[in-house]
């Protein structure tokens, strides 16, 4: 396992609380390799955007803000909450945004160990050679519940429709943006989470790199 861990580069994509993140940061424990959550570093510049009282949909503005980014400044608690996932969705169409991010996150898979990263076009665009692809999903409504109580413990007081609403939002932006939509990687494996606990997906997940790798 130690030789293969070196060179190990899993990529790990979905929707919204498809249970993505989760998934991989398990898989970069299993595997001894470092994980990136790459839809932070979006979520991030939105934020940066919003504080300025800059619009998400300012494509010049959110390009500035992705190239000035300090990856080691992000703050988590201002990054997850609903508005900027909704602002991040937008910022992440801009094609100068993503070209923007794209050196940090491949160097972040290049580095020695391999990494696990999560995302929408991991396995497409930033990792298309990744050793192991998995495609993580859930129905709507499972996914909306999910993210409802997240933000609930966050303290954010938010309904079960707002939440579908922005869910669906958000699927449809991600999915058909000219650049780098979220789509399924031909040679990825799909993962339906919908009726599986968290411990029943990561178990799940893990057999399947087990599987692939061989």
């Amino acid at each position: 396992m130690a030789d293969q861990a070196r060179s190990l580069v899993i990529a790990v994509d979905g929707p919204l609380a498809s249970g993505k993140g989760t998934i991989a940061r398990a898989l970069g424990a299993r595997f001894g390799v470092p994980h990136l959550d790459t839809g932070s570093l979006y979520r991030a510049v939105a934020v940066a955007m919003l504080e300025q009282g800059l619009p998400p949909e300012n494509a010049d503005e959110a390009e500035r803000a992705a190239r000035a980014l300090d990856v080691s400044a992000i703050d988590e608690s201002k990054i997850r909450t609903a508005g900027a996932g909704v602002a991040a969705s937008v910022v992440s169409a801009h094609p100068r945004v993503r070209a923007a991010l794209l050196d940090v996150q491949r160097a972040f898979a290049a580095q020695d160990g391999g990494a696990v990263l999560d995302g929408r076009d991991i396995g497409t665009v930033i990792c298309p050679d990744a050793d192991v692809k998995l495609f993580v999903t859930a129905d709507e409504d499972s996914r909306a519940w999910r993210r409802r109580a997240e933000l609930v413990n966050r303290g954010e007081e938010i309904s079960f429709e707002q939440v579908l609403g922005q869910l669906r939002q958000r699927d449809a932006r991600d999915a058909s943006r000219a650049d780098a939509p979220m789509i399924k990687a031909d040679d990825a494996i799909e993962l339906d989470t919908s009726d599986m606990s968290v411990d029943e997906a990561v178990r799940e997940a893990i057999r399947l790199v087990d599987a692939r790798l061989g």
